[in-house]
Protein backbone atom coordinates (compact mmCIF):
# COMPACT_ATOMS: atom_id res chain seq x y z
CA UNK A 1 0.00 0.00 0.00
CA UNK A 2 1.16 3.32 -1.46
CA UNK A 3 1.79 6.02 1.79
CA UNK A 4 -0.78 8.42 -0.48
CA UNK A 5 -3.24 5.40 0.49
CA UNK A 6 -1.78 5.04 4.02
CA UNK A 7 -2.93 8.52 5.00
CA UNK A 8 -6.33 8.34 3.19
CA UNK A 9 -7.31 5.79 4.71
CA UNK A 10 -6.42 6.95 8.13
CA UNK A 11 -8.46 10.73 7.76
CA UNK A 12 -11.09 9.62 6.33
CA UNK A 13 -10.89 6.73 9.44
CA UNK A 14 -11.50 9.62 11.49
CA UNK A 15 -13.88 11.94 9.57
CA UNK A 16 -17.17 11.30 11.74
CA UNK A 17 -20.85 11.46 9.38
CA UNK A 18 -23.62 13.58 10.83
CA UNK A 19 -26.56 13.08 9.54
CA UNK A 20 -29.43 15.50 8.82
CA UNK A 21 -27.23 18.39 9.66
CA UNK A 22 -26.92 21.61 9.65
CA UNK A 23 -30.23 20.66 7.89
CA UNK A 24 -32.67 17.26 7.08
CA UNK A 25 -30.78 15.67 3.76
CA UNK A 26 -26.91 16.82 4.14
CA UNK A 27 -24.59 14.83 5.44
CA UNK A 28 -21.87 17.01 7.47
CA UNK A 29 -18.74 15.83 7.74
CA UNK A 30 -17.46 16.24 10.88
CA UNK A 31 -13.43 16.62 11.24
CA UNK A 32 -13.30 17.16 15.38
CA UNK A 33 -12.74 13.25 15.25
CA UNK A 34 -9.61 13.15 13.25
CA UNK A 35 -8.31 16.82 14.95
CA UNK A 36 -8.80 14.77 18.33
CA UNK A 37 -6.26 11.93 17.42
CA UNK A 38 -2.64 13.28 17.19
CA UNK A 39 -1.63 11.07 14.62
CA UNK A 40 -3.87 12.09 12.23
CA UNK A 41 -4.07 15.74 12.41
CA UNK A 42 -0.34 15.31 12.65
CA UNK A 43 0.05 13.34 8.96
CA UNK A 44 -2.97 15.74 8.05
CA UNK A 45 -0.62 18.51 8.67
CA UNK A 46 2.69 16.94 7.64
CA UNK A 47 0.45 16.33 3.99
CA UNK A 48 -0.82 19.79 3.53
CA UNK A 49 2.76 21.15 4.46
CA UNK A 50 4.93 18.87 2.02
CA UNK A 51 1.79 20.36 -0.70
CA UNK A 52 2.84 24.24 0.46
CA UNK A 53 7.02 23.61 0.52
CA UNK A 54 6.55 22.08 -3.06
CA UNK A 55 4.36 24.91 -4.31
CA UNK A 56 7.17 27.58 -3.14
CA UNK A 57 5.04 29.03 -0.91
CA UNK A 58 6.00 31.87 0.71
CA UNK A 59 2.72 32.41 3.12
CA UNK A 60 -0.46 30.17 4.17
CA UNK A 61 -3.72 31.67 4.22
CA UNK A 62 -6.31 30.06 6.62
CA UNK A 63 -9.99 30.54 5.97
CA UNK A 64 -12.21 31.48 8.78
CA UNK A 65 -12.60 29.25 10.69
CA UNK A 66 -11.84 25.86 10.24
CA UNK A 67 -8.81 27.08 7.90
CA UNK A 68 -7.43 28.36 11.03
CA UNK A 69 -7.18 25.39 12.69
CA UNK A 70 -5.55 23.58 9.62
CA UNK A 71 -3.32 26.86 8.38
CA UNK A 72 -1.57 27.93 11.43
CA UNK A 73 0.03 23.94 12.48
CA UNK A 74 0.35 24.19 8.45
CA UNK A 75 2.82 27.02 8.33
CA UNK A 76 4.66 26.41 11.22
CA UNK A 77 5.39 23.06 9.80
CA UNK A 78 6.85 24.46 6.58
CA UNK A 79 8.34 27.26 8.28
CA UNK A 80 5.93 30.00 6.57
CA UNK A 81 3.59 32.42 7.68
CA UNK A 82 0.13 32.23 8.55
CA UNK A 83 -2.70 34.85 7.29
CA UNK A 84 -6.16 34.65 8.50
CA UNK A 85 -9.13 35.62 6.21
CA UNK A 86 -11.78 36.67 8.47
CA UNK A 87 -15.62 37.26 7.59
CA UNK A 88 -15.93 41.03 7.67
CA UNK A 89 -16.05 42.95 10.77
CA UNK A 90 -13.79 40.68 12.61
CA UNK A 91 -10.15 42.27 11.38
CA UNK A 92 -8.73 45.49 12.95
CA UNK A 93 -6.92 48.45 11.20
CA UNK A 94 -6.75 48.40 7.19
CA UNK A 95 -8.31 45.61 5.76
CA UNK A 96 -9.49 44.76 1.78
CA UNK A 97 -12.34 43.11 1.45
CA UNK A 98 -14.34 40.65 -1.16
CA UNK A 99 -17.89 40.00 -0.97
CA UNK A 100 -18.97 36.63 -2.83
CA UNK A 101 -22.53 35.02 -3.67
CA UNK A 102 -24.12 32.35 -1.55
CA UNK A 103 -26.79 29.96 -2.28
CA UNK A 104 -29.18 31.91 -0.46
CA UNK A 105 -27.81 35.54 -0.38
CA UNK A 106 -23.81 37.06 -0.23
CA UNK A 107 -20.79 37.02 2.08
CA UNK A 108 -17.80 38.84 2.62
CA UNK A 109 -14.43 37.91 3.70
CA UNK A 110 -11.06 40.10 4.50
CA UNK A 111 -8.21 40.11 5.14
CA UNK A 112 -5.05 42.68 6.58
CA UNK A 113 -4.25 44.70 3.92
CA UNK A 114 -0.49 45.18 5.01
CA UNK A 115 -0.02 40.96 5.34
CA UNK A 116 0.40 40.28 2.12
CA UNK A 117 2.82 41.77 -0.83
CA UNK A 118 3.76 41.46 -4.45
CA UNK A 119 7.32 39.15 -3.40
CA UNK A 120 4.14 36.62 -1.37
CA UNK A 121 3.39 33.18 -3.02
CA UNK A 122 0.64 32.20 -1.15
CA UNK A 123 -1.20 28.71 -0.26
CA UNK A 124 -4.64 28.12 0.78
CA UNK A 125 -5.46 25.91 3.32
CA UNK A 126 -9.28 24.83 4.49
CA UNK A 127 -10.68 21.85 5.64
CA UNK A 128 -13.55 21.72 2.75
CA UNK A 129 -14.36 22.57 -1.24
CA UNK A 130 -17.40 22.51 -1.11
CA UNK A 131 -19.27 25.17 -3.96
CA UNK A 132 -15.64 26.84 -3.75
CA UNK A 133 -17.73 30.30 -3.28
CA UNK A 134 -15.06 31.35 -0.25
CA UNK A 135 -12.53 29.97 -1.96
CA UNK A 136 -12.67 32.11 -5.23
CA UNK A 137 -13.14 35.15 -2.87
CA UNK A 138 -10.01 34.40 -1.35
CA UNK A 139 -8.39 34.31 -4.43
CA UNK A 140 -9.64 37.25 -5.78
CA UNK A 141 -8.54 38.62 -2.42
CA UNK A 142 -5.23 37.56 -2.61
CA UNK A 143 -4.48 39.14 -6.22
CA UNK A 144 -6.17 42.71 -5.17
CA UNK A 145 -3.34 42.63 -2.08
CA UNK A 146 -0.49 41.99 -5.32
CA UNK A 147 0.17 38.51 -3.68
CA UNK A 148 0.27 35.54 -6.24
CA UNK A 149 -1.73 32.18 -5.73
CA UNK A 150 0.53 29.40 -5.25
CA UNK A 151 -2.60 26.77 -4.82
CA UNK A 152 -5.46 25.56 -2.76
CA UNK A 153 -4.95 22.94 -0.65
CA UNK A 154 -7.70 20.72 1.34
CA UNK A 155 -8.28 18.15 3.74
CA UNK A 156 -11.74 16.97 1.62
CA UNK A 157 -13.01 17.97 -1.62
CA UNK A 158 -17.05 17.19 -1.76
CA UNK A 159 -16.72 16.53 -5.57
CA UNK A 160 -20.92 16.28 -6.03
CA UNK A 161 -21.24 20.14 -5.26
CA UNK A 162 -18.33 21.33 -8.11
CA UNK A 163 -16.64 23.14 -6.64
CA UNK A 164 -13.48 22.54 -8.32
CA UNK A 165 -15.43 23.84 -11.62
CA UNK A 166 -16.47 26.41 -10.09
CA UNK A 167 -12.53 27.46 -9.01
CA UNK A 168 -10.30 26.53 -12.12
CA UNK A 169 -11.20 29.53 -14.30
CA UNK A 170 -10.24 31.49 -11.19
CA UNK A 171 -6.90 29.37 -9.99
CA UNK A 172 -5.34 30.64 -13.83
CA UNK A 173 -3.27 27.08 -13.71
CA UNK A 174 -2.14 27.43 -10.06
CA UNK A 175 -2.81 23.90 -8.48
CA UNK A 176 -6.02 22.69 -6.39
CA UNK A 177 -5.01 19.49 -4.17
CA UNK A 178 -7.34 17.68 -1.98
CA UNK A 179 -5.99 15.52 0.31
CA UNK A 180 -9.51 12.89 -0.27
CA UNK A 181 -12.71 12.98 -2.01
CA UNK A 182 -15.95 12.33 -1.43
Amino acid sequence: MSELTDISELLLSRIRDVADYPEPGVMFKDITPLLADPAAFTALTDALAEISVRSGATKVVGLEARGFILGAPVAVRAGLGFIPVRKAGKLPGATLSQAYELEYGSAEIEVHAEDLTAGDRVMIVDDVLATGGTAEASLQLIRRAGAEVAGVAVLMELGFLGGRSRLEPALAGAPLEALLTV
